[in-house]
C-alpha cells in the first residue's frame, strides 16, 4: 500500500475535525460536507419529477393513500416535536410529503427533506398500521441521520481535494452541484441508493423510536421483518449485502424494542 501524501492526509484530517456533525438519539458523530440547503432542493425536485412521470402512478384516493398519510403525518409531528425539543429544530426545515405509488416492487423510501413514497407492493407484508409505520419510521430513520448526505460527504473526502474542502467551509462549487446532481437525478435515482449495515442498524433504531413516539407499538416491527424475511428466500449471505441478513436485523430489532417502548404511550 502507498504512504498517504502529506498534503492529502492533512486535508483529510482538516475536512474530519471541521464538517462533523451527530445524529439525533443515537449520538454518532458522521462527516458532514453538505448542508441541507444544498441537497434538499435536488432532492425535492428529484422526488417531483419521478411523481409527475407518465410511467408513474400516483394513488390519490382509497383507503391504503389515505393510510400511507395519515400514518405519515402522525410520524412527522412525532419526529418534529422530538427534535425541537432536544435542540435539533434548527437543524431540521423538512416539508413532508407521503404518496403511495402503485407497483409490484416491495419497497419504500424516504429523499432528504422528508419526501417519502410508498410502494403498493409492501402494503400486503405491511398488513396492519404498526407494520406501515416500521417502513416509514426506517425509511424516515435513513433521512433524519441524514445517511444520504453522508454518503456524498465520503465521496467528496476521497476526493480530499478543493472540491472537498471548499464544501467543509461552505463554498458551493460546481463541483459540488455537480455530485449531488449526480446522486439526485432525474427519475428518484435515491430509491436506488444503498446503505451500509451500519447505517441499516442506526436506521432501524430511529425508526423503532419514532413509530414508538407516533403511537404505534415497536414490538409489532419484530412480525413486520420476519414477515419479510419470507419474502427475502434466497438472499445473498450477509457479507456480501449490504443490508444485514434477515436473522440478523430481527435479533438487533428485539435487542432495541425495550429502548423504544421507553417512548411508547400507546394509542
Amino acid at each position: 500500500m502507498k504512504r498517504m501524501k502529506p498534503l492529502l492526509a492533512l486535508a483529510i484530517i482538516a475536512i474530519a475535525v471541521y464538517a462533523c456533525s451527530t445524529v439525533p438519539l443515537t449520538g454518532r458523530s458522521q462527516l458532514s460536507l453538505v448542508s441541507d440547503d444544498q441537497i434538499n432542493p435536488a432532492a425535492a425536485q428529484s422526488y417531483r419529477t419521478l411523481l409527475t412521470d407518465p410511467s408513474t402512478k400516483v394513488i390519490n384516493t382509497g383507503t391504503d393513500a389515505q393510510r400511507v398519510k395519515r400514518i405519515g403525518s402522525q410520524l412527522a409531528i412525532a419526529i418534529d416535536a422530538y427534535l425541537k425539543a432536544n435542540g435539533y429544530g434548527s437543524q431540521y426545515n423538512y416539508q413532508w410529503e407521503f404518496n403511495l405509488i402503485q407497483s409490484k416492487e416491495i419497497n419504500a423510501w424516504c429523499m432528504p427533506g422528508g419526501k417519502v413514497a410508498v410502494y403498493s407492493g409492501i402494503l400486503p407484508v405491511t398488513q396492519t398500521d404498526a407494520g406501515l409505520a416500521t417502513v416509514m419510521g426506517h425509511e424516515i430513520g435513513h433521512a433524519i441521520a441524514h445517511h444520504s448526505a453522508e454518503a456524498l460527504s465520503q465521496q467528496m473526502a476521497v476526493q480530499a481535494g478543493g472540491t472537498a474542502i471548499g464544501a467543509a467551509t461552505g463554498n458551493k462549487s460546481q463541483s459540488t452541484q455537480a455530485i449531488i446532481g449526480t446522486l439526485y437525478g432525474v427519475g428518484g435515482q435515491l430509491a436506488t441508493l444503498k446503505y451500509s449495515r451500519d447505517k441499516e442498524n442506526e436506521a432501524d433504531r430511529l425508526g423503532l423510536t419514532f413509530m414508538a413516539m407516533a403511537g404505534y407499538d415497536p414490538r409489532q416491527a419484530v412480525s413486520f421483518w420476519q414477515r419479510m424475511a419470507a419474502q427475502n428466500q434466497g438472499a445473498p449471505p450477509e457479507f456480501l449485502s449490504t443490508h444485514p441478513s434477515d436473522a440478523t436485523r430481527i435479533a438487533n430489532i428485539q435487542r432495541l424494542v425495550p429502548e423504544a417502548m421507553k417512548y411508547y404511550k400507546g394509542k
